[in-house]
């Protein structure tokens, strides 16, 4: 065995495996196999040309390498992004700990209580700083939850408001740059028309639905309000607020002043700059808009036995219900960035909030008093955080680069200085040694003072976490012991194979992550000059072009934050395509009835109008049907968004012949990528056809899913789209003819990068192709286990399948027993359900990836073949059997009294191997109806939900 080969510790099957896997299948080799999986028009005639992959060793000595190119200088430059303390139990246990970080999204509450409870506690965070009813349990970043804002209040527009066609959206000059520059992006296509202005200024007309404020401003000046929202709600113009979630602390909630929305972002909350993400942002806002607020909230119900329970509450998969009408094609959250925020909360407190808010705003306080016993002028007449000074910025700018100092120049003779968390008064002397130096002055000793320049006007004066969460966890013992607490409720990576169909939970390997803790990589602002982030520089635009070798393509953009994003990237990348064309008024994209309900929402949102085409019996594309469609709106054809391959988990034979209409008739193809593990090394978008496509980092390219998040869409693109890739208003990225932001940071969530990068690195080109193979050769297996008792619903002409299946368990009605019954019974197993009820009702999809034994497999397929006897055993007309009372907890098998009618053995360790490593379910199957109709989504008292 090759001890230092990454390729044999990533992909799970053993070359001796092999011959029996394939006799399972029915094929004579793995070639064999793959020819009769994918195409032979689209398969690639020559190795990916990348570089062997690296050794785990060699990896992380380049890492090192690379890292001494980025240089770590204190940075205040603020805008949003400031340098956190993430406390050493919370980095140990959570951000470096496998049993939060490969966690999937809950979907399957019974086995996710413990990241449920660290998001409730989020959700509390928010509302209780912020002042609202009601918060998600966050979203990518800052920008994008100000943008989700604007388009949820031009969603709740007034009847009146709607017939009157009232459009105009006001932004506050004070907001950030970063925030602007989004929302342009997205109020265009929809038809928002953003106006800027000064708020003070500001004449309430009736042409506006609404605004939005910055608080504090982007340059650190305190502004009340109220008298503000007071105006524009007398007349109908509803407020968004972008808000500083440290600043909340000492200032009054901006819920307090009568707005509808509260937005920004947790990254002062402990988590790491990271070079712009992945951060949690935030969304909160009153409860009567409850069924229109984008991405997850996690909601308290009870189980069947009426204990509490958690569960996520009405948004669930909303895209995949409602697709082009859905509220948002944000379906994910940043989950491990939204627990690491919460936790800091839970660990903190409040009076350690108010200590660390209070350092902060006292060290701005004095340094601002000390630069102007120098002779400086300070602006800002009240403040949190954050002075402007005037001086000779170029003069300062030299001095400071020469010390390891960043301030923002906003002008020639105005700078911007920042606190945060881990500025020391050693930090405070050398500032002011700069700007002494800058007029050529002693320096002078920091003048400390108790002064507050918080005026009582905006001052804080209601309390915040007062529950028992935030008042019980502030050793490091008992701080380490409940994030325990919570980890052992939620069944993660660590413990077995999550099999969901079309999310690819792979292997997050050590190695990869190693990077993430260290200072040289996450300790770096965003909008540094790019020689101060020249290792980053050099890692992410390898990053770039190991993608554009995948894809095939010949430029990306590692923005968008989220598979979704990339999506609508993709989209607003065609878009300006057109424009540049003259051909503004093709507006049409087809989108196949299979696909994934984020694309016609994606597309609705770029301004489209979707129109659906058919898909066959054997759940292929009709391609007479699409040529049909794409013929009658050839003069208006924006683009096709296919899947490939498909949704179905299948190769379709016609995708060339597919592409080709689209172009025919002057459209352009979106691939998603999310279906891309079947494709590296074997073929890719560029020789189906695609135009563009996004990638999901969190699914192909191993960026662990952290329970939802983060995750990473870069897009890639065809040479005629390469000029419209996306830009930042403050470092200039993009192409030529870049549309505006599509995220907050230049570069997106850049830390995370790292990971996908050395994934592809240590792999190199043989071992993305291997990967690919056993990840094809591990589905296969797994279906013809399973096909002898289940139905699989689709595969192709030779019986194949890609690297997922669906199996349909709706026969199995007649038994009594739903989809869901099996999910839940799979718990019992030990396992996570796959992919339940998408992208057909009443069918599971399972995807192994290619990471996984031959031994786990087996125990997989051992589960779904015992559970299949037990679904055969069940009767429509009796319910009381071990599928329909599943899962089985810990509580119930050491009760006292067991009046069920099968053993406590059949219900728990229904096969040898669960007692060797028994996964217990905290709860009982939870009720969703129940909950929705209570909605209560904070760390609520028992009384709140229990029953009259």
């Amino acid at each position: 065995m090759k001890t230092d080969s990454f390729s044999l510790r990533h992909n799970g099957i053993r070359t001796q495996d092999i011959p029996q896997m394939l006799k399972t299948i029915g094929v004579d080799s793995l070639d064999q196999l793959i020819n009769e999986t994918i195409p032979n028009d689209i398969r690639l005639q020559k190795a990916l040309e990348l570089p062997e992959g690296l050794s785990e060793y060699e990896f992380l000595s380049h890492m090192q390498h690379l890292a001494g190119h980025n240089k770590i200088f204190k940075s205040y430059i603020g805008l949003g992004y400031h340098e956190a303390v993430t406390p050493p139990v919370i980095q140990r246990n959570i951000l470096e700990n496998p049993g939060w970080y490969t966690a999937y999204t809950p979907y399957q509450a019974e086995i996710a209580q413990g990241r449920l409870e660290a998001l409730l506690n989020f959700q509390t965070v928010v509302t209780e700083l912020t002042g609202m009813e009601l918060s998600n349990a966050s979203l990518l970043d800052e920008s994008t939850a100000a943008a989700e804002a604007m388009t949820m209040l031009y969603a709740v527009r007034s009847r009146t408001q709607k017939k009157n066609d009232v459009a105009k959206f006001f932004v506050s000059n004070e907001v950030l740059p970063q925030t602007i520059s989004l929302l342009k992006t997205r109020a265009i296509p929809i038809g928002i028309e953003l106006v800027f202005g000064n708020h003070e200024e500001f004449d309430f007309s009736s042409e506006y639905f609404g605004a939005l404020l910055q608080y504090p401003g982007k340059y650190g000046q305190i502004f009340d309000y109220r008298a503000f929202t007071e105006k524009a709600n007398a007349n109908e113009i509803k407020v968004a607020v972008a808000a500083d979630i440290l600043s909340l602390v000492l200032l009054e909630s901006p819920g307090n002043f009568g707005v509808d929305v509260v937005v920004g972002t947790t990254q002062r909350f402990g988590i790491p700059l990271g070079y712009g993400g992945p951060h949690a942002g935030f969304f909160a806002t009153k409860e009567e808009y409850k069924r229109f607020i984008p991405g997850r909230i996690i909601g308290i119900t009870r189980d069947t036995d009426g204990n509490r329970a958690l569960r996520m509450a009405l948004q669930t998969r909303e895209q995949h219900i409602k697709r082009d009408k859905a509220t948002s094609n944000i379906c994910t959250a940043q989950v491990l960035l939204a627990v690491m925020a919460g936790m800091y909360a839970v660990y903190h407190g409040p009076n350690g909030l108010r200590y660390i808010a209070n350092k902060v705003h006292t060290k701005a306080v004095n340094l601002a008093n000390t630069l102007t016993s120098l002779g400086f002028e300070q602006t800002n007449s009240t403040f949190f955080d954050t002075i402007v000074v005037k001086a000779n910025a170029e003069k300062v700018k030299e001095i400071a680069e020469q010390n390891d100092v960043n301030f923002l120049y906003i002008d020639e003779e105005t700078i911007g200085i920042s606190i945060n968390e881990a500025t020391t008064d050693r930090d405070l002397q050398d500032i002011i040694f700069i700007f002494a130096a800058s007029i050529e002055k002693e320096t002078v000793e920091v003048i400390h003072t108790e002064e507050t320049k918080i005026t009582p006007s905006v001052a804080r004066k209601t309390s915040f976490l007062e529950e028992e969460v935030f008042n019980s966890y502030h050793s490091e013992t008992e701080m380490m012991r409940y994030i325990k607490k919570l980890e052992r409720k939620d069944l993660s990576l660590n413990h077995s194979m999550i099999a969901l169909g079309s999310c690819t939970m792979k292997l997050n390997a050590a190695a990869e992550m190693l990077s993430l803790s260290s200072p040289q990589w996450n300790n770096i602002h965003p909008f540094v000059p790019t020689d101060q982030a020249e290792g980053y520089q050099i890692l992410l635009k390898e990053l770039e072009h190991q993608l554009n070798v995948v894809t095939g393509f010949a430029g990306t953009s590692l923005q968008p934050n989220s598979g979704a994003q990339g999506e609508f990237a993709g989209l607003m990348v065609i878009r300006a395509y057109h424009e540049a064309n003259n051909d503004s008024h093709r507006d049409i994209c087809l989108i196949p009835s299979s696909a994934h309900g984020t694309n016609p929402a994606s597309a609705v949102m770029a301004g489209m109008k979707v129109v659906v085409t058919k898909t066959t019996e054997d759940g292929n594309i009709d391609v007479e049907d699409l040529r049909e469609k794409a013929e009658l709106h050839k003069d208006n054809l924006a683009a096709l968004m296919v899947t490939y391959p498909s949704t179905h988990g299948v190769f379709e034979a016609t995708i060339k012949e597919i592409t080709k209409i689209i172009h025919d008739n002057g459209g352009q193809v979106y691939m998603d990528g999310a279906n891309m593990n079947a494709q590296v090394g074997l073929t890719n978008p560029a020789t189906i056809g695609a135009d563009v496509c996004h990638l999901n980092l969190h699914k192909t390219f191993a960026i662990p899913h952290g329970g939802g998040g983060p995750g990473v869409g870069p897009i890639c693109v065809a040479s005629h789209l390469a000029p419209f890739l996306p830009s930042n208003p403050v470092i200039k990225t993009g192409g030529e003819n870049a549309i505006t932001a599509i995220s907050s940071a230049p570069w997106g969530s850049a830390l995370v990068c790292l990971i996908s990068y050395g994934y592809i690195a240590m792999l190199g080109s043989k071992g993305l192709t291997d990967a690919t193979q056993y990840a094809i050769l591990n589905a296969n297996y797994i279906k013809g286990r399973l096909e002898s008792k289940y139905t699989i619903l689709y595969t192709n002409d030779r019986g194949r399948c890609a690297h997922e299946m669906i199996i349909d368990c709706r026969p199995f009605k007649q038994n009594g027993i739903e989809v869901t019954d099996i999910a839940k019974r799979l718990m019992d197993y030990g396992f996570h359900a796959p992919t339940v009820s998408f992208p057909v009702n009443g069918t599971i999809m399972i995807e192994p990836t290619e990471s996984e034994s031959i031994a786990e497999l087996d125990r997989f397929c051992d589960a779904m073949l015992s559970i299949f006897e037990e679904i055969s055993e069940a009767s429509a007309n009796d319910t009381n059997n071990v599928m329909k009372n599943a899962p089985h907890t810990l509580q119930m098998l050491t009760a006292d009294e067991w009046n069920l009618p099968y053993s406590r053995q059949k219900a728990a360790f229904p096969l040898s191997y669960v007692a060797e490593n028994k996964f217990w379910p905290s709860v009982r199957r939870v009720d969703d109806a129940y909950g929705d109709r209570n909605l209560i989504c904070t760390c609520a008292p028992i009384e709140a939900y229990a029953e009259a």
